[in-house]
């Protein structure tokens, strides 16, 4: 199913190299409705702006940087653990931007992603995870039923118009959180 894809942590070295890539997925979710901090229409421009940053965040050790790619070596998903978090809360991570360009959708990535977040989130010597997602969407159901399999994710609660989604409408975030210990 989803054999042909692998899933890996972009070094520091080289996360600058992605950053086109990146943008394509970027642009491709946001372009499918994903309120992942963006607004439609979405520049090029803004795209790889934010994917700089994160290369620099990747580079000062402040977040890890996740990829999937497909057997062509295309970037077809990524997801980021902030480590980087206040002095009194060393032990949790924050999971962002888990994007999965829609052609390569259904086939386990998402779920692939999230499982490698884990496992560096667990390396980086972290033991709470929190998330936030758009009430109702895909995401809110993955992350809802990674709970029902056991694998941990615990939904805290929704606020209502927390954010708006690519075209400008308001809509509800639900938050979740992950004990790793």
């Amino acid at each position: 199913m989803n054999g042909n894809i692998t899933v890996r942590r972009v070094g520091a070295n080289e996360a600058s190299r992605y950053i086109e890539a990146l943008a394509d997925v970027l642009i491709d979710c946001v372009e499918g409705g994903a309120s992942v901090s963006f607004m439609l229409p979405i520049s090029r421009t803004t795209a790889v702006d934010f994917w700089t940053r994160v290369a620099h965040g990747v580079a000062r050790n402040e977040r890890i940087l996740l990829v999937a790619e497909d057997a062509g070596g295309d970037v077809v998903g990524t997801v980021q653990v902030v480590v980087d978090q206040p002095e009194n809360q060393p032990h949790r991570a924050d999971v962002a931007k888990m994007l999965v360009a829609r052609r390569a959708r259904r086939r386990g990535i998402a779920q692939r992603l999230m499982a490698a977040a884990d496992e560096a989130a667990r390396d980086a010597g972290k033991s709470v995870l929190v998330l936030d997602t758009v009430t109702g969407g895909n995401a809110e159901r993955l992350y809802a039923q990674n709970a029902s399999m056991r694998a941990g994710w615990q939904r805290v609660g929704v606020v209502p118009n927390y954010a708006l989604m690519p075209d400008g409408t308001l809509c509800a975030t639900t938050f979740f959180h992950k004990q790793l210990a």
